[in-house]
């Protein structure tokens, strides 16, 4: 018998497979994945306020770098902040979770059908277990008004040695284009880093070919020799700016419940996903009886929370889509990044205080105060938990 069955390879199941088999060996938990790996190609961060001690203790196996702080360059700010940053990349997850469940993870295979206790493959086999939770992500249409996040990131290893020993989470300093762009550099070594051009636009389209020139024409600005390119990732993110739920939830299977971004748990800014999937874990971990009945009710009621408690980042994120003029969206972040030490942690980890969404809001606005006014005007955050 299956006691969990894991639907979906990505961060959040895989995440979940993890914490479960380290905290009962006994249990028998299968993850399915449509494609050849788990977590599929990707690089995933957070700082260290994002999670807890005790959380970073059971994820620092898989933690492939770390560094005492990171840098921010817009064209009229420039700043250091000394918040611990860490960084995790797809192999360690997909390893991992490999040497966790060995024949019990089922990849290359395709789902037909999920019910609380069965799933059946597009091949005819069928599975059953006492708990089944579906961490397939997002389907299309999307279930909540959304602009994008999107980006093209390159593993590069350099002739020489490169002058960034920590990372470069935003350099704004070049060209805007197609929305707010920045370039995202995560050194590895003095000579490896990854590169990402990275856009916050109103349109999904992603152009793979142009998004490669300009990295490779930022490191060449930057002095840097490419010797190789060692690995490419691409990802579109939605950067949600409103939407009820109920909608979000509609989209679940009947009596299943749903983790990771199909259930909304990243943050609704940043689209960082890695501290909500560890949240997701640990809450499982101490589910007892461990099925698909209460399952359902503790992630449900976990999804909705954390939903309801976001409405001022769809806010934020409106103000800065709605707001403020494409080519100038940069100095909303140029904005923000003058804000205190304090707050910034607090942005990152989604644990805003009231008098910190007040001074966010507050002060010289870097949009339109006209817009900004007809945006707030017709928003309910308000009236919604904070």
């Amino acid at each position: 018998m299956i006691d969990v069955l894991l639907v979906g390879g990505g961060l959040a199941n895989g995440l979940i497979a993890l914490r479960l088999k380290r905290a009962r060996p006994d249990r028998r938990v299968v993850l399915i994945e449509s494609s050849d790996r788990v977590g599929g190609n990707k690089t995933w961060s957070f700082h260290e306020g994002d999670v807890s001690a005790e959380q970073r203790t059971w994820l620092a196996p898989l933690i492939a770098y770390s560094w005492p702080g990171y840098r921010v360059l817009f064209p009229r700010r420039e700043r250091r902040l000394g918040h611990p940053y860490f960084s995790i990349l797809s192999n360690a997850l997909h390893e991992a979770v490999s040497d966790a469940l060995s024949v019990d993870l089922l990849l290359g295979r395709e789902v037909a059908q999920i019910e609380p206790d069965r799933v059946e493959l597009t091949d005819g086999h069928a599975l059953e277990a006492a708990c089944v939770i579906d961490g397939r992500g997002l389907s299309s249409p999307l279930p909540f008004c959304a602009a994008y996040q999107k980006f093209f990131g390159m593993s590069l290893t350099f002739s020489d040695p490169i002058s960034v020993a920590e990372p470069i989470l935003m350099d704004a300093t070049v060209p805007q284009q197609d929305g707010f762009r920045f370039v995202y550099t995560l050194p590895w070594s003095s000579h490896t880093a990854l590169v990402e051009d990275t856009y916050y636009s109103s349109s999904a389209v992603l152009d793979q070919d142009r998004a490669r020139k300009a990295c490779l024409a930022y490191v060449t600005q930057r002095g840097w020799s490419v010797a190789s390119v060692d690995r490419e990732e691409a990802g579109v993110l939605p950067i949600p700016l409103d939407g009820e739920f109920e909608t979000l939830r509609s989209r679940w299977p009947a009596g299943v419940p749903a983790v990771g971004t199909r259930a909304g748990l990243f943050h609704p800014t940043t689209g960082y996903s890695l501290p909500d999937a560890v949240m997701t874990a640990d809450a499982l971990v101490d589910l007892d009886p461990l099925d698909t009945r209460h399952a359902l009710g503790l992630l449900e009621t976990l999804a909705r929370q954390t939903w309801q408690e976001r409405g001022y980042f769809r806010l934020l994120n409106r103000l800065m889509f709605e707001a403020a003029d494409s080519p100038l969206r940069y100095k909303v972040l140029q904005h923000f990044y003058g804000m205190p030490d304090g707050l910034i942690r607090r942005f990152y980890a989604a644990q805003l205080e009231k008098l910190d969404q007040v001074r966010i809001l507050s002060g010289w606005p870097p949009v339109p105060i006209s817009r900004a006014v007809a945006v707030l005007a017709r928003s309910s955050w308000s009236r919604r938990p904070a």
